[in-house]
This record gives structure tokens, sequence and C-alpha cells, in this order.
């Protein structure tokens, strides 16, 4: 009898199952970095201008392209299921905003791996913390959409060995905690190690109900917002840490026009959203702070006498959870940093652009990002800012192979402006109102390399027709700012001395990873890195006889993984 039902599926299956030419895919899948060569070229179109998650990423093939001529066209990126269709579409208005019938999508199932043989290395990985030793994390889900409802569930299984290596002193009572502090112990929940013994970790990842018609949606959930351009140092959100539950109302890239001359102005993006943030295991024993409450604003507009730019501007806001504290998702005037229902508030934004020139493959595109920010005028315009910059260009190496190629370069500053060298020890995602910082269980929600420092991505993916392979080198700094607030003048005089820490910790990696469909299904995946750390515990002028501050100078990082594409 069970076999006679497993063969009636089996056949329903194939007779409605559809070759979308759109697909939705998990923030930085191969998959997504995929459509996104592909949209550098022109063969794709982004559903999405700026704002990004899984339910977001929509990516429609363009001209030949959707007839099947592209690099990975024989091989199976997401199939959706077609479950039912209605014999006859219901006309009215309000349906013609609906998708009719019912579709199913399957993720993975998708199991990564990684070991670390020095410290713990590695980020934009959601829920998992890859410590030193053997890390893991198995990823599955299914999406089903009906008549503008999306239920989304795809959570993320971790496990961190989280083996022992040397720390930093803390500047919180905490032995894990982050190495310095704001101001009085205080500045974000962001520890060098998770305890000191394995474990692991559940996250609902991209998990998430949705309801959409035309382009007005409101869903709820915890998938991962991607925020920005960057294609590895974004400012303000990525899926670095785990998900955090948030509500969420806006519009998807719609396209304006001016009924009363009939002219096409461009495509807007909107979306505003709050959420619950929460603290790690390992920053105090006080349970009455253990939550914070973010909100966020983000509006894009992609002129239409600018072909291929598309503008943004990002907003958000941490404050203390207090359901009073619902009237910061409005953006203030001016910090206050006082309030009745808490300590205060901590409001960040940037502006971004991207522009695009499929015509010679090619793409442009810049975040700056300001912390504090307000409406007036203040005399040093560089106060509190950050930025990430970047290019892409695709180009052919055989028409004849099929072998294209893709050159990638992103620079990302997150060290604090120079006029705090006469104020005080700062870093963007510290905080010492919202003393959490701006994280999510203990993980950074922006940009995890290099918070506090600066960074530098150059890479090389090389596409065919079973996969692709990525030389890169990436140049890390950390947290400069670790050194510089020993620079700044300080109450007990002019005369404040300088740092003693006087060399930069700096990760130089060298990297080759591939991606390689065995068959139209199943992917397999892996990579090594070789790291040159230099002053991986800085440099302690008072403390340069004790060798474990400078016992390490080479790490390797090694990634093996295998996904299965229904």
């Amino acid at each position: 009898m069970a076999h006679r039902m497993y063969a009636a599926l089996a056949l329903a299956l194939s007779v409605f199952t559809v070759s979308f030419l759109s697909a939705q895919e998990a923030l930085k899948s191969a998959e997504e970095e995929y459509y996104d060569f592909l949209a550098v070229q022109g063969k794709a179109e982004r559903g999405f201008l700026n704002y990004r998650t899984l339910s977001d990423s929509v990516w429609t093939l363009e001209g030949e392209a959707a007839e099947g001529s592209h690099v990975w066209a024989g091989n199976n990126l997401g199939t959706r299921f077609l479950l039912w269709q209605p014999a006859v579409p219901a006309e009215n208005a309000f349906a013609r905003g609906l998708d009719q019938g019912v579709t199913l999508r399957v993720y993975g199932p998708e199991w990564f791996n990684s070991f670390n043989t020095h410290a713990p290395y590695g980020q934009n990985d959601g829920g998992l913390w890859q410590g030193k030793g053997y890390n893991t994390s198995l990823s599955a889900g299914a999406r089903l959409e009906a008549y503008g409802f999306e239920l989304t569930i795809k959570p993320q299984l971790s496990f961190s060995q989280n083996a022992a290596f040397d720390l930093l002193p803390s500047g919180y009572d905490s032995p894990y905690a982050y190495f310095w502090s704001y101001i009085l112990n205080q500045g974000i929940d962001n520890p060098q190690r998770f305890g000191d013994r394995a474990f692991w970790n559940f996250d609902w990842g991209d998990t998430e109900i949705r309801w959409s018609w035309h382009g007005l949606t409101v869903g709820f959930g915890t998938q991962a917002v991607w925020l920005g351009p960057a294609h590895a140092f974004p400012i303000l959100h990525s899926n670095n840490a785990g998900g955090y539950p948030k509500l969420d109302i806006g519009l998807r890239r719609t396209a304006v026009t001016i009924p009363w001359i009939d002219w096409y102005a461009g495509d807007i993006e909107a979306r505003i959203w709050t959420g619950c943030l929460t603290e790690s295991g390992y920053f105090d024993n006080d349970a009455s702070n253990n939550r914070n409450m973010i909100h966020g604003l983000t509006f894009s507009y992609a002129p239409s006498f600018a072909p291929g730019l598309v503008l943004s501007a990002n907003r958000v806001c941490l404050v203390k959870w207090d359901w009073a504290n619902l009237k910061y998702i409005v953006p203030l005037a001016e910090n206050t940093h006082v309030g009745e229902h808490g300590a205060g508030e901590d409001q960040k934004m940037s502006v971004s652009f991207r522009w695009t020139f499929p015509q010679v493959g090619f793409e442009l595109y810049g975040e700056i990002g300001k912390d504090d920010f307000s409406n007036y005028k203040i005399p040093n315009p560089m106060h509190t800012l950050v930025y990430t910059a970047g290019l892409k260009k695709t180009f052919t190496f055989s028409e004849k192979h099929r072998v294209y190629g893709e050159l990638v370069f992103e620079l990302s500053n997150m060290e604090m402006s120079q006029d705090f060298q006469w104020q005080w020890p700062y870093s963007f995602y510290f905080h010492h109102q919202v003393t959490q910082g701006y994280t999510n269980r203990g993980q950074i929600l922006g940009n995890g390399w290099n918070p506090g420092g600066n960074a530098q991505f150059l890479g090389l993916n090389v596409y065919y027709p079973r996969g692709k392979t990525l030389i890169f080198l990436q140049r890390t700094n950390p947290d400069n700012n670790f050194i510089h607030k020993d620079s700044i003048k300080t109450t007990e005089g002019e005369n404040a001395q300088p740092s003693k820490r006087s060399k930069y910790r700096t990760w130089f990696a060298t990297g080759v990873s591939s991606d390689f469909f065995v068959t139209k299904d199943l992917r397999i995946f892996g990579g090594v890195q070789i790291i040159d750390v230099s002053f991986p515990f800085y440099y302690f002028d008072d403390l340069q006889e004790e060798n474990r501050y400078t016992h390490f100078s080479w790490m390797f990082h090694f990634e093996l993984g295998c996904k299965w594409n229904f």
C-alpha cells in the first residue's frame, strides 16, 4: 500500500512540476551568488533593490537565459512544484494582485562543516559560531505559497567544538566577554569564546509567515536581512548573527508611473520593521536587561532616467525593551540618549548606491554609514563615518568551453573617526547605554569581519557548467579601535600616554573554494584558507616576555559540505 502512495505522489509531482523563470534564494547561498553573477551581465533581474531576505531575494532570468542559455542551465538550482492551479483564475481586481494557485519549494538539506586550527574564524553564517576546532550546521526547509500567503520554515541546527585558545584581557567581569569596553565596562555583547565547552545551537533561521498583495507585503518571522549592496562587508545588517523575531511591513520593488502624464518614473522599495534582540549567556548575570528592541527603516529608488542605478537610505535604532519604546520606530530629529522607558537610544543610518552596466558586465557600488546621526549641522561631517565600496566585472574565458569569470573587489573601513582622539573611546557597534551593542545572541548584526577596523577582499570566480571555483585574498584588521582607544585624550591631563599596544592585529587569508555538481541535483563544496596572522593578541610592551601574546603566526580554515536541490 505504501509503495502505491509513493508512486502516486511521484506521478503527481512529475505532472505538476513547473520550471519557473524566477527563484527565491537564501542569502549568500551559491545559488544567490550565481544569479547575482548573471544580473551583472543583464541575464537576470533582481526582484529587490536594497532590502534582501530569503523571501525578497527574487531573481528572474532574462533573454536567452530565460530560454535555458546560461552556464548552469543543466543543473537543478531549486524547483517550485505547482500543487494546484484553478481552472479559471479569478478576474476581479483584488485577485489579480495575488499569485493564484498553490506552489511548494524545498530548500536543501544543506550540510556545512568547517575546522579552525588555532582560533575562531568565519562570518555571515547565521546562528553558527565557528570557534576553534570543528564546527558544523545543518539546514533544510520548505516554502509554501498560496493566494498571497507565504509560509517558509527553514531552521538551522549547528554544533561548535569551541576548543580552548588564549584570550585577550577583558574589560568585563565575564572571562569570555569582548576584550575591551566602551565606558565603565559596557559597550557590546560579543564574546571572544562562547563558554568553555562544546555546544549545540538551534536557530529558526529563515522561518517566516507573510502575506503580499501587489507590492504591499507584511510578515513575521526570523529571516536574516541583508541591507545594502556589499558583497562581504555590509554596514547595517547581514546574516552574520542568528535570526531574531521581527514584524515588517512595506512595499516590495514596484514600478511607479505618474498617471496624469503616463510617465514611468522608476522603481521604488520601502520596508519598516521592529524586532527583539536577545543577549548571549556570556555578558552579565542581570536577567532584567536580556532583551533589546530594534527598529529598521529603508527606502530605495531606481530612477528610470539612469538605467541600472539604485539609490538607498537605511536607518536602524536600538533601544531597551519596553513597549513604550515602539515610538522610536519613527526616526528622531536628533539623538536624545535619554528616555523615561530606558537609558536611551542608538540610531545608525547609511546611504548607498549600486550602478550596474550590463552591456559591459560591470557593477560599481558603495555605502556610507553614520552613527548617532541627526538633522542638524555638525562641525565635522566625518564624525562617526564608516564606509564600504566595491566593484564587480564579468568576462569570458572560453565561449567554446563555456567558462566565464567574475572579478570582485571590496574594501571596508569601520574605524573611529579622528575627532575621537579628543573625546572618548568609540566603536560603531558599541553603545554605553544599550550595553549589549549592535548584536543578537553575542554576534554582530552588521559587519562581523572588521567591526572596528578595516578590510579588503579580492576574489576571482570562475564559472563552468559543473560548478565554480573561487580564488581570493582577504586582509582584515578586525578591531584597530582596540589600539586607537588608548591614544585618546583622557581626563588625567593633557599629557596622556599613547597606547602601548603598538602592533595591529592582522589576518591575511589566501583561499580557494569550489562548488561542484556531482549530479544535477547534488552539489558538493569545499575550500581551504591559509591565514597569516600578525600579532593575534596585539602587542603589550609590559607583557612582551609572555610568549602567549605572539605564539602563533599561521592558521588554517577548512570547509566541506553538500546540498541536495529538489
